[in-house]
């Protein structure tokens, strides 16, 4: 089993839902869920400032650190009913598109976030 922790902003409120869904599903002991505001050992796990993880979910796996679209195959590889998804979504060519919708959806939340908290 690998270590894994997900970096989310809590104070999305479609991302915390999503992570509290997530979180009902999966039975992993060794995932962590880290909530990325204010919380300045995660900017120094993860090198990163808080706004570069405000912009896309984060996971750290092993110690490699994991951004946008890939963390939720990560995610969703640990819940039954998605395995069968994150095994097509990881394909290159789906990959991309999977990757071009994450972004689309991301950027929004992202600047919705930053603007009004």
């Amino acid at each position: 089993m690998q270590n894994i922790k997900i970096y989310f902003n809590q104070s999305c409120s479609i991302c915390n839902s999503e992570i509290n869904y997530f979180k009902t599903k999966i039975k992993n002991p060794l995932i962590q869920w880290v909530n990325i505001n204010d919380n300045i050992s995660a900017y120094i796990e993860t090198k990163k400032t808080k706004d570069q993880l405000m912009r896309r979910m984060h996971a750290m796996v092993n110690g490699e650190l994991i951004a946008g679209a890939k963390v939720f195959l990560i995610i969703w590889n640990e819940i039954d009913r998605f395995k069968t998804l994150a095994k097509i979504l990881k394909q290159p060519i789906l990959f991309q598109v999977f990757f071009i919708i994450y972004e689309a959806i991301a950027l929004p939340l992202y600047l919705k976030n930053k603007i009004f908290n």
